[in-house]
């Protein structure tokens, strides 16, 4: 059973988690250590970032970077009404990509840092200048030229509209990207 403060919209670990129903979220997470993921496990957790759209969320866009990750989605609602919990969510993503990470990478350690840092997207923010925040992070650490060309990349209105679904991003290796 979930916490009444998860229900409610709150949880906290070390840093307050504020959620509402109907609202984007941004929500960034990094590897322990800045450790780099190697290709591989990039696909790995752009997969399992993707696995619950159109069920618990609704993905905008995501990123996997070499040593973070950066997402832009909506909780849909669950039972009873109230939207999927973030912690629920954020566990799914970070908790599976990582055993699976290290399934790949045959080794037991953690992958992601325990914390991750979300905010509720403002009206204002909801713009294309927060996507294209998001989209231009590979740019921005010249892993390629275009956005276009960056294999961990997905956005619910380029891949999302072309049927590319999570299970199909597991064929996406970037060999052309570090």
């Amino acid at each position: 059973m979930k916490s009444t403060l998860a229900l409610r919209g709150f949880y906290r670990r070390n840093l307050p988690h504020f959620v509402t129903s109907l609202r984007s979220l941004f929500v960034t997470f990094e590897t322990l250590n800045r450790w780099v993921l190697p290709p591989g496990a990039r696909t790995i957790a752009l997969r399992h970032a993707l696995h619950d759209h159109g069920r618990k969320i609704f993905m905008d866009v995501a990123v996997v970077m070499p040593d973070h990750v950066h997402l832009i989605f909506t909780l849909l609602q669950g039972e009873y009404e109230l939207p999927c919990s973030l912690a629920e969510v954020m566990k799914g993503i970070k908790g599976v990509s990582a055993r699976r990470i290290n399934q790949l990478l045959n080794r037991r350690v953690p992958v992601w840092q325990d914390e991750s840092f979300d905010h509720v997207v403002r009206d204002s923010e909801r713009s294309l200048a927060k996507f294209e925040y998001v989209c231009d992070n590979p740019v921005r650490a010249c892993l390629v030229r275009c956005a276009d060309e960056y294999p961990w990349l997905w956005r619910s209105w380029v891949e999302g509209r072309s049927g590319l679904a999570c299970s199909e991003v597991k064929g996406r290796t970037g060999k052309s990207a570090r």
